[in-house]
């Protein structure tokens, strides 16, 4: 499942891009916007393994999903579990969770 899956796309005409945009000769820049994350029940949560780890500089949400899914386009997944939707919403020294089995993690997600 791709991690755009449900995704608005907006267009971005901010003021501070107004040099850029110009200087592109285009209006605006069509972009994702920060995706909204379905809660996980706690009846949910005990039903799958977890890793816990601590977030430290340096670290990427793709090295993790590629260390524990073998895929690193699944980073989406460890961000959606912990429910902080990219990496800049991480602080060194949050916990970070890696839910596993995958398998059972996509279901919860399609749900």
């Amino acid at each position: 499942m791709s991690r755009y899956y449900n995704r608005v796309v907006a267009n971005n005409n901010n003021q501070s891009y107004t040099e850029f945009l110009e200087e592109k000769q285009i209006k605006s820049i069509r972009q994702y916007t920060s995706p909204e994350f379905n809660k996980i029940s706690a009846i949910e949560r005990s039903k799958l393994k977890r890793v816990s780890l601590t977030w430290k500089l340096g670290d990427r949400l793709w090295k993790y999903a590629a260390d524990f899914y073998n895929d690193p386009s699944l980073w989406w997944v460890i961000a959606w579990y912990n429910q902080k939707p990219t990496e800049g919403h991480f602080q060194i020294g949050d916990t970070i969770l890696i839910p596993l089995p995958i398998e059972s993690v996509l279901e919860l997600f399609e749900r």
